[in-house]
């Protein structure tokens, strides 16, 4: 487990990718989110592995995608913000009917322990190519993984629903404090 390597996760639509836009901004080294970069590749090709089309296809990418820019980052002194990762990769995996959460990840803890945790925000949901479900389904998939977070024992930081800039602020601060 790298401390360095921070997690910013939960509902879809709830805010991740504006924050992880915003501390990028700001000149932290980031890394977008791994689903949304698949479903960008997918719909400039054949679409196979669109998660409305075969989930279990679309995890697997983004299980070994994940994998990949953790490696990536993993020997990197300075602090890395990941749009999501592989928990929510895995998760999903487990989800779509393949390996287990545990199986997956390998009982291995790969992010630092405080994990951002992003809370449904109705207000600001909204659908778009890439978040083709509703917010309900949003809701069910915020739950698991936050049931996730808490059974790898991570620590969960729930971001407050305020402006991408105050976010950025939350962020930084607890970082500091949790050093």
């Amino acid at each position: 487990m790298s401390q360095n390597l921070v997690l910013i996760t939960g509902c879809s639509g709830g805010g991740k990718s504006t924050l992880i836009d915003a501390l990028s901004a700001r000149g932290h080294l980031t890394v977008a989110e791994p689903g949304r970069r698949i479903v960008a590749e997918e719909l400039k090709g054949d679409g196979k592995a669109l998660p409305w089309v075969d989930l279990h296809a679309f995890a697997n990418k983004a299980v070994d995608m994940a994998r990949k820019d953790l490696n990536e980052f993993r020997a990197s002194n300075e602090l890395v913000f990941f749009d999501r990762g592989l928990i929510d990769a895995a998760l999903a995996l487990d989800f779509a009917g393949g390996n287990p959460l545990n199986v997956t990840l390998d009982n291995e803890k790969s992010y630092a322990q405080n994990v951002f945790l992003v809370p449904p925000w109705a207000e600001i949901y909204v659908k778009d190519n890439a978040r083709q479900h509703d917010f309900n389904t949003a809701l069910d998939e915020y739950y698991r993984i936050k049931d996730a977070l808490e059974d790898l024992q991570y620590d969960i930081c729930l971001l407050p629903k305020i402006g991408v800039d105050q976010r950025v602020e939350f962020v930084l601060r607890n970082l500091e404090r949790n050093k």
